[in-house]
């Protein structure tokens, strides 16, 4: 009887053991962003085929990971944002939220993720206070920000002899974020600003603003906007002349889908600060080919790339923790650099920024595009370091 009862035991100890060691970790993902409107292009839907090719390229289901993904439409709206993230995280036990362009929503998101202790993997917002006076543990700043937009593209114009500014910025958190890094990056390198003006987001006519930057005579109209808006003030800067009048269009934030959308002929020449370009070598363009299969032949940005970037890091520390758990995993994702076929040079920083090199492109002119979507030439590799300079120390993660 001993014996049965000590083979009994020995029995359910090991299988225990065994179901313990298969023990699955649930994980959820939202993705939250623009998936009608002026930003669509950028991320949108295609944020979610990045974030599931992450999760299929990971091999969650293999390594023991349960992965959904669910995704909603924030409309550029914070207080929708918030309500959503709120909803996903209280009813549908969301764990990591993802992606969020437009920065007044990620600001809004930042809050409620921080006061849920959850995770959030920013990948379309741009606004660099998400590291500096906004910072919190649970929010973790990947692709670019304001401050690397401005400081690649803006010293690079200044230091060409593009050395007075009018901008035309979108009125809200993430064109004050960018028109401010700007400025202070062209004065600190000699240049002045001549003036600025406030367009309201997703504006269809920039006749007016046009005209007061080209009444101010500045050698640069500095475009602190983005998507839809990028794409219709340079259009009318076409229509208008500007360029052949003498005067210059720098795109602070510019992504290939806007090139796509405005085409060669109106685009050409652009110079700008990109995180990723899909046609830089031979594993980015891997990812491109089977990301446009996926994704109706359009060719992916660096935030759809950058998506793809986060959510691998994040799995692959859930799965080195065993948990969820977010300020486990948050320390897990700052141990050791960050090489992916997205990054270079990268690692997590103590502000929670994600530093890793940029690069400095030009628009080509159609004669020198030879197939689909090619459309930059690399001017520039910029350096994680200076690319993103020091942490900023509004923020409180910074040690002083």
């Amino acid at each position: 009887m001993r014996s049965m009862r000590y083979l009994t035991i020995l029995a359910v100890a090991l299988f225990s053991a065994s179901a313990t060691a298969q023990q699955t970790t649930n994980v959820k993902i939202g993705v939250l962003n623009d998936m009608s409107s002026l930003y669509a292009d950028i991320s949108g839907p295609g944020a979610v085929v990045a974030a599931r090719m992450a999760v299929e390229d990971f091999g969650a289901a293999q390594k023991g990971l349960k992965v959904d993904i669910v995704s909603a439409d924030h409309q550029n709206k914070p207080d929708v944002g918030s309500n959503i993230a709120r909803s996903w995280i209280d009813v549908d036990k969301v764990d990591v939220i993802v992606d969020v362009p437009t920065s007044s929503v990620a600001l809004a998101v930042n809050e409620v993720v921080r006061e849920k202790n959850k995770v959030f993997l920013v990948s379309g917002a741009a606004t660099s206070d998400l590291t500096g006076a906004k910072c919190s543990p649970n929010t973790v700043h990947w692709t670019y920000d304001t401050w690397a937009l401005a400081n690649g593209t803006g010293k690079a114009i200044v230091k060409t002899g593009g050395d007075s500014w009018f901008f035309i910025t979108a009125d809200y958190a993430f064109g004050h974020a960018l028109e401010r890094d700007t400025a202070a990056v062209v004065q600190a390198n000699g240049g002045k600003v001549l003036g600025d003006v406030r367009v309201p987001l997703n504006n269809s006519d920039f006749s007016s603003f046009l005209l007061q930057a080209q009444a101010s005579k500045a050698k640069i109209i500095g475009l602190a906007n983005a998507g839809g808006d990028t794409i219709n003030s340079i259009k009318q800067a076409s229509e208008f002349g500007i360029v052949k009048g003498g005067q210059n269009l720098a795109g602070l934030l510019v992504f290939i889908t806007d090139v796509h959308a405005l085409g060669l002929n109106t685009a050409q020449g652009l110079i700008m600060t990109e995180a990723w370009y899909w046609d830089a070598n031979d594993a980015n363009r891997e990812f491109a080919k089977r990301f446009a299969a996926l994704n109706g032949g359009k060719y992916p940005t660096m935030v759809v790339a950058g998506v793809y970037s986060a959510v691998t890091h994040y799995l692959d520390a859930v799965k080195s923790t065993g948990t969820d758990d977010p300020l486990k995993v948050s320390a897990k994702m700052h141990e050791g650099p960050i090489e992916d076929f997205f990054s270079r040079h990268g690692r997590l920083r103590e502000d929670n920024l994600m530093v890793h090199d940029l690069i400095l492109v030009q628009v080509k002119s159609p004669e020198e595009s030879k197939y689909p979507w090619d459309y930059y030439k690399i001017l520039a590799h910029i350096p994680a370091e200076q690319a993103f300079g020091p942490p900023n120390p509004a923020c409180s993660l910074v040690k002083q």
